[in-house]
């Protein structure tokens, strides 16, 4: 499978069915990696503020709970798409920011928020 190819390649190729060698679609692994309620959010505003506190970022994400925070913080992170940096000072504070892996995805993001403007009032 070629990692690289044009918007009308991919048109093309699509009709026929792209697959992964492990033969599996290539968009599901990053679906997956994805889903659940908050990790867009989270890397949103990871997008506004990066690097940010965890205090900070529980703010920003109206009705997420610490542990679910926690959680997704920590699966984005095991992914390589967030950062997690602690700092043993006084207080001690951990900061999160996204990685080039994740930073890869703001593309991705642009395209599916033009669609968003386009389609949904």
């Amino acid at each position: 499978m070629e990692n690289e190819m044009t918007y009308q390649e991919y048109a093309e190729k699509v009709k026929q069915g792209i697959l992964t060698d492990a033969g599996n679609c290539p968009v599901t692994p990053l679906l997956l990696m994805l889903q659940g309620k908050w990790k867009f959010q989270i890397i949103y505003e990871l997008c506004i503020k990066d690097p940010i506190r965890f205090g900070e970022l529980k703010k920003a994400i109206e009705g997420i709970t610490n542990t679910m925070l926690t959680t997704s913080l920590r699966e984005l992170e095991k992914d390589g798409l967030v950062s997690r940096i602690q700092f043993n000072e006084i207080p001690p504070h951990v900061e999160y920011s996204l990685t080039e892996k994740g930073k890869a995805l703001l593309p991705i993001f642009y395209e599916i928020t033009k669609w968003g403007f386009k389609y949904i009032p």
